[in-house]
């Protein structure tokens, strides 16, 4: 007898999102299904502006959809929860709170016990490679460094699902390869769901096992590709070796032709 599959873990269905402002109705996202399995690393890329983090912001409960419903766990998303960690670009630092401090703060907003987050953020931090860092502040850190400590941050509360928007794109190249691999190894020993939001297409094929294309807005989804490696064994490639495999230039090609990027004049 087959194993049932499993619940999905993050599931929109027929999601649609209008805004209004002076100028007028803008249909931000149309008709968006999809579904999330629980532990599954999944990449969302598109064209600007067609609504990307947008999504992220419905899945995370700060933007209710207009249309449609999203669910965590086969319950509708009603507002944040503790069950969502969001990542942003921008690490968002407070520059007079200690690295510590700082990975503590989602731990106070959600009324965590500070002694059990307190310890929980040091192991974080300390296997991160910041252990000697607790007492610093932000500036004293480089970049790569303070977008580990941001992860740190969202991981402290030990969510279920982890948002990440464009978490690389303010680095330079070097450090944001290596800081991809960092973080695509921590995401998956922690067993997370993780839904990554990247304009990168070398990013979403090294770090995801599917990519989600979404068309121009309003966004919709246009394609689903599953990634697969053959010289992996077991589980995935590591960001770094899955960008020399031989597969790699395939997937890009295709999701290159796929996007929608051309500008209207």
């Amino acid at each position: 007898m087959l194993a049932a599959a499993a619940s999905p873990k993050v599931e929109l269905r027929d999601v649609g999102l209008r805004y209004f402002s002076r100028e007028g109705e803008t249909e931000a996202l149309k008709g968006i299904s999809l579904s999330i399995a629980p532990s599954e690393f999944v990449a969302i890329i598109g064209p600007s502006g067609c609504g990307k983090s947008t999504l992220l912001s419905l899945i995370s409960g700060i933007v209710a959809p207009t249309e449609g419903a999203v669910s965590i766990d086969g319950k509708p998303v009603t507002g944040p929860s503790r069950k969502v960690g969001y990542m942003l670009q921008q690490d968002y630092l407070f520059e007079w709170r200690t690295i510590l401090e700082n990975t503590l703060l989602g731990a106070e907003i959600q009324g965590v016990p500070l002694a059990k987050a307190r310890e929980r953020a040091t192991q974080l931090l300390t296997r991160y490679g910041l252990g000697q860092f607790l007492n610093h502040l932000p500036r004293q850190l480089s970049g790569g460094m303070r977008q580990r400590a941001a992860l740190a941050r969202t991981l402290c509360t030990n969510p279920d699902i982890v948002l990440l928007d464009e978490p690389f794109s303010a680095l330079d190249s070097q450090t944001r390869l290596a800081l991809a691999d960092e973080i695509g190894e921590i995401l998956r020993r922690e067993a997370k769901t993780v839904i990554l939001v990247t304009h990168d297409i070398g990013e979403a094929i090294s770090m995801a096992e599917r990519v989600v294309v979404l068309s121009r807005r309003p966004g919709q989804v246009k394609s689903n590709h599953a990634i697969r490696f053959a010289v992996a064994d077991a589980g995935r490639l590591a960001p770094l070796v899955a960008r020399n495999a031989p597969e790699f230039n395939d997937y890009f090609r295709t999701l290159w032709q796929e996007l929608d990027v051309h500008v209207d004049h």
